[in-house]
């Protein structure tokens, strides 16, 4: 699958990306910029496509991405029956302003 690198290490890219799909599976939306957004989308997609199908794999497929947050994998398991006739598209991505320092544009992502 192809990736955004973000202007950052490897190991902070996957930290950072999986504490915001936490942090979007918990509060329901975030406020970031465009291509963080656009990247953490995918990544909660495939996580609630996980959850649909609750296997044993799936779940601990979820719980290790989440690093073994109980909280988030439980209200991902209680998002995917939400979605359960919805077969993608978890998120929407609106835009918001540009930011002072640097001119990045921000993004309110948020679930469906």
């Amino acid at each position: 699958m192809a990736y955004r690198k973000l202007g950052v290490t490897t190991k902070h890219r996957k930290s950072m990306l999986s504490n915001m799909t936490i942090d979007l599976v918990m509060n329901e939306s975030i406020t970031t910029t465009e291509t963080r957004a656009k990247e953490v989308r995918k990544f909660l997609d495939r996580m609630i496509t996980y959850a649909k199908k609750d296997t044993l794999v799936n779940r601990r497929k979820i719980l290790a991405f989440f690093k073994n947050d109980n909280e988030a994998t439980k209200k991902v398991f209680e998002l995917a029956k939400r979605y359960e006739d919805r077969k993608g598209g978890y998120t929407s991505i609106l835009k918001l302003e540009e930011r002072k320092g640097d001119g990045a544009l921000l993004v309110l992502i948020k679930l469906v």
